[in-house]
C-alpha cells in the first residue's frame, strides 16, 4: 500500500490559487462599489452646488470644484476625472421649471490587483439633476 505522502502539497497547489483569486475577485468587487457609491455622491454634490447659483459660467466652475473636493474628501484616487456640466436650462426664464445636470466619471486604477480577467483600469459614472429655483433671478 501506498502512504498519501505529498498528498497536502497537491491539495494545497490546487486551494491556494483558487483562494487568491477568490480573495482578488472580492477586493475588485468592493473598490468598485465603493467608487461608485463615492462618484454617485461626487455628482449630487457637484449638481447641487451648481443649481444655486446665478450664472451658466460661475454653476460650471463650481460643479466642477464640487465634484473633484468630493471625491478628494471620500479618499477615492482616479487616474482621470471628468466633469460634464449642463447648464443650458440656466437661460430659461424666471418662473419656468429649469435644471442642471452633472455626470462625473472616475478612472478606477485596478492594475495593483492581479486577477485574471479583471481590466487594469475600470471607468465609473453617475450622473445626477438638480432642479434650478423657479423664482430665483438667473443672470
Amino acid at each position: 500500500m501506498r502512504g498519501e505522502q505529498g498528498s497536502a502539497a497537491v491539495e494545497a497547489a490546487v486551494g491556494v490559487p483558487a483562494f487568491v483569486l477568490f480573495v482578488g475577485l472580492i477586493i475588485f468587487g468592493g473598490r468598485t462599489a465603493i467608487t461608485h457609491q463615492s462618484v454617485e455622491s461626487a455628482a449630487a454634490d457637484a449638481a447641487r452646488a451648481a443649481s444655486i447659483e446665478r450664472t451658466a459660467t460661475v454653476a460650471k466652475n463650481k460643479a466642477i470644484t464640487a465634484a473633484t473636493t468630493s471625491l478628494s474628501n471620500q479618499g477615492i484616487e482616479c487616474l482621470d476625472i471628468d466633469v460634464t456640466v449642463d447648464t443650458s436650462q440656466f437661460n430659461r426664464t424666471v418662473g419656468e421649471a429649469a435644471t442642471v445636470s452633472v455626470t462625473v466619471q472616475c478612472r478606477l486604477d485596478l492594475s495593483d490587483l492581479s486577477v485574471p480577467g479583471v481590466p487594469g483600469s475600470r471607468l465609473i459614472k453617475a450622473s445626477i439633476s438638480s432642479p434650478i429655483d423657479t423664482w430665483r433671478e438667473r443672470a
